[in-house]
């Protein structure tokens, strides 16, 4: 069984390796040039510049950040109505 699980790992990183040096400086292409562009020039339009660039410095990193923020407070806020505490069990009362 630890052979198995060695020669996974193994196989693993020889293969992350590999791929790693044979597409070193092959350029991934975004859907929105991929797909987006193509439509916009198969139906005549010129693609144009999105609205918001958030290519340029931290700006997606800091929208993460402002939403996981604002998503945590909301989540702490409301904590208690989503895990109510557990309410301890009614005593019975004898029957007369």
């Amino acid at each position: 069984m630890k052979k198995l699980v060695a020669g996974v790992i193994v196989a693993l990183i020889v293969g992350t390796a590999l791929g790693y040096f044979l597409q070193k400086d092959a350029k991934w292409v975004g859907t929105d040039e991929a797909v987006i562009e193509k439509f916009a020039k198969d139906a005549g339009r010129q693609p144009s510049e999105p609205f918001i660039n958030v290519d340029q410095g931290d700006l997606l990193l800091f929208c993460f950040l402002v939403a996981g923020a604002v998503g945590g407070f909301i989540f702490g806020y409301r904590y208690r109505e989503l895990f109510p505490p557990k309410s301890e069990p009614v005593e019975r009362l004898p029957h007369v």
